[in-house]
């Protein structure tokens, strides 16, 4: 499965990843050490729980590195304004609200709502991707239809 990141995303996750490998991975370890200093595993909820930390850690490891193995770089200077695509910012007046808000849209390893980062597979994402500006899209939220309409696209 393809992974679409921006050069900061793929960053952060290189940085994640590093950190993961480094640090998480030590700290681990040493709790894993220092559970089995308790004696007898069996019965050992500490031990227990340190290993499960591993297993985790490493799964979370191995995804990351598939989603950098796997990803497609969204290069800024290859994003065609005109309609609303992965990488670009895109400022909607969401016509229920009554309010303008700018949206940039991201692969869904990046998103972040909070910080104005939607996923093109969000339900926002998906009602805005290809459209352009004056377009009008109804998007189904969990409470109720949103209509946003397209102010402008830019990168």
């Amino acid at each position: 499965m393809k992974t679409y990141l921006t050069p900061e995303g793929k960053k952060e996750l290189e940085n994640k990843l590093e950190y993961y490998k480094t640090v998480k991975r030590a700290e681990i370890s040493q709790a894993i050490g220092i559970a089995r200093e308790y004696g007898d595993l069996k019965e050992n909820s500490e031990y227990d729980v340190a290993k499960e930390a591993q297993a985790t850690l490493e799964s979370e490891i191995l995804l990351i590195e598939s989603k950098l193995r796997n990803c497609i770089i969204i290069d800024k200077k290859n994003i065609d304004t005109s309609k609303v695509s992965i990488g670009c910012y895109v400022k909607v007046y969401d016509k229920k609200f009554g309010e303008e808000v700018e949206y940039k849209i991201v692969g869904s390893t990046e998103s972040n709502p909070l910080k104005g980062l939607i996923s093109n597979e969000s339900p926002v994402g998906v009602a805005l991707m290809n459209a352009s500006i004056g377009d009008v899209v109804s998007v189904e939220t969990p409470i109720g239809t949103s209509e946003l309409k397209i102010l402008s696209i830019r990168v």
